[in-house]
């Protein structure tokens, strides 16, 4: 998918800029939003949806470019149980939502001037 973005934002902004378009993206494709940038001691939570009934956890990479590799690469191992560690806190918080669970990556990167392209990877962690 390639959507709008913005030339010339700092760190933060595109960073920012980059969960506001995986929202757009995931509702898109009929994921109902649960949770934005959910913290805790432990660290934060992107995004936490519901699609087709499974809680999924999103974490989101956001780049200018792949010069440096894919998005998706920066999110490793040690990232991924750190995910799954966020996910079951999370769930304890709310407990009503089940144990059916996911962990997906969105990277986006942009494709120049104010589209990106977003690559979801489903079940990384």
């Amino acid at each position: 998918m390639t959507t709008g973005g913005r030339p010339h934002q700092s760190a933060r902004e595109l960073g920012d800029r980059g969960e506001a378009l995986a929202v757009t993206h995931l509702s898109a494709e009929g994921v109902s939003i649960l949770d934005r940038n959910w913290r805790c001691a432990q660290g934060e939570i992107d995004i936490v949806g519901l699609d087709e009934g499974q809680v999924v956890f999103y974490e989101v990479k956001t780049r200018r470019s792949s010069r440096f590799g894919h998005p998706a690469e920066a999110v490793t191992r040690t990232k991924a149980a750190r995910l799954r560690r966020l996910a079951g806190l999370w769930l304890r918080e709310h407990p009503r939502l089940g144990c059916d669970l996911r962990i997906d990556v969105l990277a986006l990167t942009s494709t120049g001037g104010d589209t990106f392209r977003i690559d979801h990877l489903r079940g990384v962690a």
